[in-house]
């Protein structure tokens, strides 16, 4: 069974509106593992024991392996808590939010010019970067109509959902 992109943001995007912290999707030659913020603790606040879970064969793993003693079972490598979301700014910027997690581009090519620089003028349906997603590019609109003010993300990082990219001044 093969899941388009498609398929992928929409199963994201139900995973966003419901109450799920964690997904394990595997099917032949497809895996997809979802977590959500802090489960450990969502499961705790929900009466449930959250035991730690490797992720499927093949999957890659942002998490180190675990640590062994030669007395005893493998030791819980230590809990990388999310960072905390910056605080939102007064000065009347608008922030241009990553609308998936992925690898941002600031030009459709390597080698190309940059979508868009400090003080380029974008409209709501302006293309401002690039984001990659499972070898698939898609493109970010601006959503607002304004001054580019901050490029919050260097190209090629990796970005999360909801992760500042921009700060406009709206027009």
């Amino acid at each position: 069974m093969g899941l388009s992109h498609d398929d992928v943001r929409e199963i994201l995007r139900i995973i966003d509106e419901s109450d799920v912290a964690e997904l394990r999707l595997q099917t032949d030659g497809f895996s997809l593992y979802v977590r959500r913020g802090d489960v450990a603790a969502s499961a705790a606040s929900q009466g449930r024991a959250s035991a730690p879970q490797a992720p499927p064969a093949g999957a890659p793993s942002t998490e180190p392996p675990a640590a062994t003693t030669s007395s005893g079972p493998p030791a819980a490598a230590p809990s990388s808590a999310p960072a905390a979301p910056p605080a939102p700014r007064d000065d009347g910027l608008v922030t241009i939010a990553s609308p998936m997690l992925g690898t941002f581009y600031r030009a459709e090519a390597p080698g190309a010019k940059p979508l868009v620089e400090l003080g380029s003028r974008v409209e709501p349906d302006t293309t401002v970067c690039i984001i990659e997603v499972m070898k698939m590019m898609n493109s970010v609109p601006a959503g607002v109509a304004g001054v580019v003010q901050e490029i919050c993300v260097k190209n090629s990082e990796l970005v999360e959902y909801k992760q500042p990219l921009f700060r406009v001044a709206p027009a």
